[in-house]
């Protein structure tokens, strides 16, 4: 999904907060997962 918007000029260097956000995301799950 958010490769499409990235191909889709979606995201500029101003404005990736979403995929930002998903990316904090992914690796909050990542550590959560480590942890158990």
């Amino acid at each position: 999904m958010i490769w499409i918007r990235v191909l889709r000029g979606h995201f500029t260097p101003e404005r990736h907060f979403a995929f930002e956000a998903v990316a904090w995301y992914w690796h909050f799950v990542d550590v959560v997962w480590l942890c158990l």
